[in-house]
């Protein structure tokens, strides 16, 4: 069955996502990216017309896909209970070996790293939907969702430093 272009598109990403998360932007060749998602390197630019608007794409999907986890996790739950089900729900992501959160850290650091004012802009716009999403379906205060974070960060570079 051939798949058409927006599914193949999404192939790419999800691809982009596991390799970028472990690679990082300058880590990771496209031909990587593209065996894994069993295209041609020439057909992953037609989809994506730089490494930089694929990474950016990889980068913007994690935290979404990250909002959909944690609200889902959250439910109907409030504060703290709220939090505490989020939080396994990101645990989870780091045990199976899910790319979300790696991406996300990647993501973070170049943002930081490469000269790319637009591309910073874009996961900070990315990063604070995230921390409003927390707060917004937690009703959890700013020092609280701050915290959520700041365990989040250790846990994720913890588990980027784990041998595997």
């Amino acid at each position: 069955m051939r798949l058409s272009a927006d599914e193949r598109r999404e192939t790419v990403l999800r691809a982009a996502v596991a390799e970028f998360a472990t690679g990082g932007y300058h880590g990771t060749p496209t031909g990587a990216i593209a065996r894994r998602a069993g295209v041609s390197q020439p057909y992953l630019f037609r989809l994506y017309p730089t490494k930089r608007a694929l990474f950016q794409a990889a980068a913007v999907r994690s935290f979404e896909q990250t909002a959909a986890v944690y609200g889902h996790a959250a439910g109907q739950l409030r504060g703290t209970e709220a939090l505490e089900a989020m939080a396994r729900a990101r645990d989870g992501l780091l045990r199976t070996g899910e790319h979300l959160p790696l991406m996300r850290l990647q993501a973070v650091a170049a943002a930081a790293s490469l000269d790319d004012r637009s591309f910073a802009a874009v996961v900070r716009r990315a990063w604070c939907d995230l921390w409003d999403l927390v707060h917004t379906c937690t009703g959890a205060t700013p020092d609280e969702v701050t915290a959520f974070f700041a365990h989040e960060a250790l846990a994720t570079t913890t588990a980027a430093l784990t041998p595997h």
